[in-house]
């Protein structure tokens, strides 16, 4: 089997980060190609960046598909560009804040999240509400830590993200905590002996359902919005993103 897994940023620290993350949890016969696009931003945060992520990061899923990929899993926990990828893929594509939050919900009641930066807090729960997820996630924490600051080994982040689930269990109740970041995914395993509650790497979880979805021989429906695009012609820097 091979899963594409696809960091949406430029940062290759990240999606080296990312790979090793997949690659601890998958299969012995998985085979995990981790790739970033070379146009876009070094990170995520927020809105704005996500509009100029997603042109690139649908070009890596077309070259993944064109190299016989049999998953793709969207390592951005805003599920940058999923709607959009999985009408375009051939393979089906999972994003990692959709399989975070599905993942939680199966192990407690009440969830909640910890992500980097506030601006991220409403795209979060945007998703949370289409997901149908919203009632089961306590509260979306910022721990106000920006992206990048995750891939430096003197940075305070890890104790910035503790303080926020400590207060997520005291303050919200929560029972399980979903990290908002590809980039937390190697801090999962201490923050749940930490805390002594589970701890959801999105990164994991999409590694486990993606294998799921094509051990089932699973695809994304081509009936109704997944339909495939429609031949047309795209101008510009965007040429080649032709149906």
């Amino acid at each position: 089997m091979r899963l594409h897994v696809v960091n949406p940023n430029t940062t290759v620290a990240m999606t080296t980060k990312i790979a090793a993350a997949a690659r601890a949890v998958a299969l012995p016969d998985t085979v995990i190609d981790a790739r970033q696009p070379t146009m876009g931003p070094v990170s995520i945060e927020g809105f704005y960046d996500e509009a100029f992520a997603v042109p690139g990061m649908l070009g890596c899923i077309r070259e993944a598909d064109r190299d016989g990929a049999d998953a793709h899993i969207i390592a951005c926990f805003d599920d940058t560009g999923l709607d959009a990828a999985r009408a375009a893929a051939k393979a089906p594509v999972i994003g990692i804040g959709e399989a975070g939050f599905h993942t939680a919900s199966l192990i407690a009641v009440r969830f909640a999240v910890v992500t980097t930066l506030g601006v991220s807090i409403v795209p979060i729960e945007h998703n949370l509400k289409r997901y149908g997820l919203a009632e089961r996630c306590a509260r979306v924490r910022a721990a106000e830590v920006p992206v990048l600051a995750l891939e430096e080994r003197n940075s305070d982040a890890l104790g910035r993200i503790s303080t926020e689930i400590t207060a997520a269990i005291r303050d919200d109740r929560a029972e399980a905590i979903v990290l908002g970041c590809a980039g937390m995914a190697d801090l999962a395993a201490e923050l749940a002996d930490i805390h002594g509650l589970p701890v959801v790497d999105g990164v994991a979880a999409a590694v486990i359902l993606a294998e799921g979805l094509v051990r089932l021989g699973l695809k994304t429906s081509r009936i109704g919005p997944y339909a495939a695009p429609r031949s047309k012609a795209y101008s510009g820097p965007f040429s080649s993103f032709q149906p």
